[in-house]
């Protein structure tokens, strides 16, 4: 199969075979962890064979994220797992993480991939506009959403629900995935509008149990 990336990266190929077979994407959220930390989070997930985690914790100083990052980075990679990091490039290519999540106000996405030609370049978009906008950027993968209300963005726009979803993916040429106050009575919904990669946040940190919500979720998301 031909790449669908202009700027072909054997390196950058690789992370995103293993992204796009990792099916849930678990995004961390300390605040969101019924008082357990992260690293605590990170540990369950990844014993229930999560293999894609974003580390996004928007509550800390730069040297806090990067200490954290390394600890992150320290369980992934010997889970062989992948980490992204939320919206800190300087701090992915810190720690050697495999790749950065960029918001609409973040660094621009052309300028993540001249700095970054093997990372994965995640970029959120809310509409079709902005999910074209970023795979011509440059993005690796395009996040849709909110789908659902959440607690984890403070959105005062339209939730696209899977409507919007149907709606937003047929304009991308490169693997995207879905994220906003998804849980598990989403999913085959979301499966069968064609969604492979579903990212998440309290429907595992918040859980009585995070190891055994994420194995639940992980199962349903592969079918």
């Amino acid at each position: 199969m031909s790449s669908p990336y202009a700027w072909f990266n054997s390196a950058h190929e690789e992370r995103m075979a293993r992204f796009c077979n990792a099916g849930l994407y678990l995004v961390t959220s300390e605040s969101l962890s019924e008082g357990r930390s992260t690293l605590d989070i990170v540990d369950a997930a990844l014993a229930a064979g999560v293999r894609l985690i974003q580390l996004r914790e928007k509550g800390l100083s730069i040297r806090e994220l990067t200490s954290l990052a390394r600890e992150v980075r320290a369980r992934t990679k010997a889970a062989d797992a992948l980490l992204i990091i939320n919206d800190r490039l300087d701090v992915a290519l810190a720690v050697e993480a495999d790749g950065v999540h960029l918001g609409q106000d973040d660094l621009p996405i052309a300028d993540a991939r001249r700095l970054a030609p093997e990372l994965i370049i995640g970029a959120s978009s809310h509409n079709e506009a902005e999910a074209e906008a970023a795979e011509a950027a440059g993005a690796s993968t395009v996040n849709i959403g909110p789908l659902f209300p959440t607690q984890t963005k403070n959105w005062t726009g339209e939730y696209l629900g899977v409507e919007g979803l149907r709606r937003i993916a047929p304009v991308l040429h490169v693997p995207f995935t879905v994220m906003g106050g998804i849980k598990a009575e989403h999913i085959p919904e979301l499966r069968a509008a064609g969604a492979c990669t579903i990212a998440l946040v309290t429907a595992v940190t918040a859980a009585p149990d995070p190891a055994q919500a994420a194995r639940e979720l992980l199962t349903a998301v592969r079918g």
